[in-house]
């Protein structure tokens, strides 16, 4: 849980931090661009706050890893939520409208996560899973977004070393194989995402795991 919120604060630090002009770079999510971003953090953030706040009874059927469904196919922004949100972060008009409600929304959602009993039940996509594993899980979420957020723009803030760490982890557990150990947690992770191609190098390398790669996690 301190995990989550170290690499929560430092995700909503890093949008706070930006200058208007940023919000109209593209970001590491293709079809994106930063300010379409920063929009979709603050649905994830309403998404913390409802699965808090939805306790189930049934025994969890998922953990922090197995959350995560691996997707045939990268996202294609033909999803109506993900045309929705493009439609939204423009309707904010100003990056001060979208940092204000990133702040509200998401300092509310790092309080109740923190408020949270980490052996509490919740459910959240027709699924069960405790609150311990259900932010466990988000600390890849914020990861991932994180280099999306600062993929095109120099000498922006990276992601806390740990949470790095920890998503690399989490993402050898789903691919059910580790990655070479002279990979940094962040090429592990651009990598394994699909967010960087392989150099040839890298791929010889990787050698049986560059056929299970990328997972586009959904």
């Amino acid at each position: 849980m301190d995990l989550f919120s170290r690499s929560w604060t430092a995700l909503r630090t890093a949008v706070a931090e930006l200058p208007d002009k940023d919000f109209e770079q593209p970001s590491g999510c293709t079809g994106w661009l930063v300010r379409d971003l920063a929009c979709h953090l603050i649905i994830d953030a309403q998404d913390v706050l409802i699965t808090l706040a939805t306790p189930a009874q049934a025994e969890p059927t998922v953990n922090a890893v197995t959350y995560w469904k691996v997707q045939d196919q990268p996202p294609t922004g033909e999803d109506p939520l993900d045309a929705l949100i493009v439609r939204l972060a423009a309707a904010y008009g100003e990056p001060r409208l979208l940092k204000f409600h990133l702040d509200d929304v998401g300092s509310a959602a790092g309080r109740a996560a923190e408020l949270a009993d980490p052996g509490a039940r919740v459910s959240t996509q027709d699924e069960v899973l405790t609150v311990g594993d259900y932010l466990s899980a988000y600390v890849l979420e914020w990861t991932l977004h994180h280099l999306d957020l600062v993929a095109h723009l120099p000498g922006s803030t990276q992601p806390p070393p740990e949470g790095l760490a920890r998503s690399r982890a989490t993402l050898e557990e789903i691919a059910g194989a580790a990655f070479p150990a002279s990979f940094t947690d962040k090429d592990a992770l651009l990598l394994g995402t699909g967010r960087r191609a392989p150099t040839d190098a890298e791929r010889t390398e990787l050698g049986g795991l560059a056929a299970k790669l990328p997972l586009f996690l959904g």
